[in-house]
């Protein structure tokens, strides 16, 4: 026999949703069981502007790279940004020490 459900109530604002789900069981509201599963297309992760000072030639040098590569300046910053905090995160389950760089061996 099915349960009854609480009807959602109509919230204010994202915050007063958020508040209400963080301290409600969402199955006294939603039967799970009969869910259907969806697909939400070209959903992006959140960003936050920066400003970010750069040295000019160094700054010349990213638009180099990004030109060859044919992409934005600033999505080649994100990209080594990217490479970057994955190989920080990667040493530091390695058991290295926080804080140091690896060299890479000069050629």
């Amino acid at each position: 026999m099915p349960r009854d459900l609480k009807e959602i109530p109509t919230f204010a604002s994202e915050d007063a949703e958020r508040e209400f789900w963080a301290t409600h069981d969402s199955t006294e509201y939603v039967d799970w069981d009969n869910a259907e599963e969806v697909v939400l297309p070209k959903l992006r992760p959140s960003t936050r502007t920066i400003s970010l000072r750069l040295p000019v030639l160094m700054l010349n040098e990213l638009r180099l790279i990004a030109n060859k590569r044919d992409i934005p300046y600033q999505s080649l910053i994100k990209l080594f940004l990217k490479e970057r905090i994955d190989q920080e995160l990667r040493r530091s389950e390695q058991g290295a020490i926080p804080g140091t760089i690896e060299q890479s061996p000069v050629k």
